[in-house]
C-alpha cells in the first residue's frame, strides 16, 4: 500500500506460522497439520508448511496493518506461505549482511532492518526470538509506537496472540 497510514505489521515465518521446538512430552502426537485449499505445487518442498493453520490467513487479513514478511524465508514466503495462507504478494524486507555489533549487544540482526523500513511509521513485529535488548533499542531509536511481540515458537500464533495484536493495531492505526 503506497502512502499507507496503517501500521505495519512485520512477520516472521519460523516459530509463528511454522511452530517447532515442541518435546513429545508436550505434544505427544506431534504437531496437528493442516490442508489448505491454496495450496502451491511448491508446498510440497517442505513438508513443514503443513503445520501452518490456513485459517490464519484469514485473520492475518483482518488485521488493521500492512502486512510485510520479515523472514529468512525471503521471497520464498511469497512463493510457499502466501498461497498457503490465501494471502497475496507481500512486500519482504531484504536483510544486510549481519554485524558482529548487534550480536555482542544482544541485538536480534533483524532489529535494525526493521526500524529502518518502517521509516517513523507505527508497527508490530511477530517473532519468536525477541528479546529486552531488542525492545529497548526500538524504543530508543524509533519516534512511533512499536509492538515487538514475542510469541512461542512450541505453539505458534495463538488466539491470545492475534487479539493482542488487534487491539494494538487498532489503537495506533490512523
Amino acid at each position: 500500500m503506497i502512502g499507507s497510514t496503517l501500521p505495519l505489521l512485520f512477520l516472521d515465518v519460523d516459530g509463528p506460522l511454522i511452530p517447532f521446538g515442541a518435546t513429545r512430552q508436550q505434544l505427544p502426537d506431534g504437531y496437528p497439520t493442516y490442508d489448505s485449499p491454496f495450496a502451491p505445487a511448491t508446498a510440497d518442498a517442505n513438508p513443514l508448511i503443513t503445520r501452518i493453520d490456513p485459517a490464519h490467513g484469514r485473520r492475518l487479513r483482518a488485521l488493521p496493518c500492512e502486512l510485510v514478511w520479515a523472514t529468512t524465508w525471503m521471497s520464498d514466503a511469497n512463493d510457499c506461505i502466501a498461497p498457503w495462507l490465501g494471502l497475496p504478494e507481500l512486500p519482504v524486507v531484504s536483510w544486510p549482511e549481519p554485524s558482529g555489533d548487534d550480536e555482542a549487544g544482544g541485538l536480534h540482526g533483524k532489529t535494525r532492518p526493521l526500524v529502518d523500513r518502517a521509516a517513523g511509521r507505527p508497527f508490530a513485529w511477530v517473532d519468536d526470538e525477541i528479546t529486552y535488548a531488542d525492545r529497548a533499542w526500538v524504543a530508543a531509536h524509533h519516534p512511533q509506537p512499536a509492538l515487538l511481540h514475542r510469541v512461542d515458537a512450541r505453539r505458534g500464533l495463538t488466539d491470545e496472540d492475534f487479539a493482542t495484536l488487534d487491539k494494538w493495531l487498532r489503537l495506533h492505526g490512523s
